[in-house]
């Protein structure tokens, strides 16, 4: 039971940790880095590995397909948050761009 407990700590863990690491490398070092950290697949195949670990591989391999088809929603929210920042405040910005995301995520689980 313990182990269980330690194993769901250390998934909180390693996702925190990527967000220190981005806002540290935005801040200290370049925003650049920081991007390329979020863009990396870090995180996404520590959670490929977990669910794997935790459910198999029929699992996995639709996890990594529903992950590629929802990617898209994602790209429409990075691209519409940076061309609305031109324009607008920050807030109303990031509510925009998910309510984009929102919109993509609904057309593509239709």
């Amino acid at each position: 039971m313990w182990t269980e407990y330690y194993y769901t700590l250390l998934k909180f863990l390693v996702g925190g940790g990527m967000v220190v690491a981005v806002t540290w490398l935005s801040r200290f070092v370049d925003p650049k880095y920081g991007g390329i950290l979020i863009a990396a697949p870090i995180v996404t195949t520590l959670a490929f590995i977990f669910t794997y670990v935790e459910n198999g591989a029929q699992t996995t391999q639709e996890l990594v397909l529903a992950s590629f088809t929802f990617m898209i929603p994602t790209l429409l929210f990075v691209l519409a948050l940076f061309l609305l920042m031109g324009r607008f405040p920050f807030i109303p910005s990031l509510v925009t761009a998910y309510l984009i995301w929102l919109a993509g995520i609904l057309v593509l689980n239709h």
